[in-house]
């Protein structure tokens, strides 16, 4: 989980960069937020969903997932609901385009995930 939050601010980083120096400064630094906005609450899901438990059981795991996912969206409004009010100037369209493609990252690490484990089963398979 860490490579995939490494990955959205990776990504982020790119984004505002050619934003910024195609659409200018205030592009940027929009598109810095969307990707905090994104990035920061999919970070405290993934720590909610990393930390020990005393209940090693699926119950505690889903529990943790439900509160981490929740949390995560009660983070994400509030982070938007803070960049609208207090930024300004504000991109408004390179904010959301970062945001939404950092959000998607998490599915493309999966899809990369999912692809290499069925090229290790496909190589186990064949024995070579």
């Amino acid at each position: 989980m860490l490579k995939v939050i490494a990955g959205q601010l990776v990504l982020g980083c790119i984004l505002a960069i050619v934003l910024g120096s195609l659409y200018g400064v205030v592009a940027g630094y929009s598109a810095v937020l969307g990707c905090l906005i994104s990035a920061v609450p999919n970070a405290f899901l993934a720590l909610r969903l990393s930390v020990p438990r005393r209940d090693q059981g699926a119950k505690s795991l889903v529990r943790a997932a439900y509160i981490g996912e929740l949390g995560k969206l009660a983070l994400t409004v509030l982070f938007f609901s803070i960049v609208f009010v207090t930024v300004r100037p504000l991109a408004a369209g390179p904010l959301f385009v970062t945001f939404a493609l950092t959000a998607l990252m998490p599915l493309a690490g999966f899809l990369v995930r999912d692809e290499e484990r069925q090229e290790k089963d496909t190589v186990d398979k064949h024995g070579e």
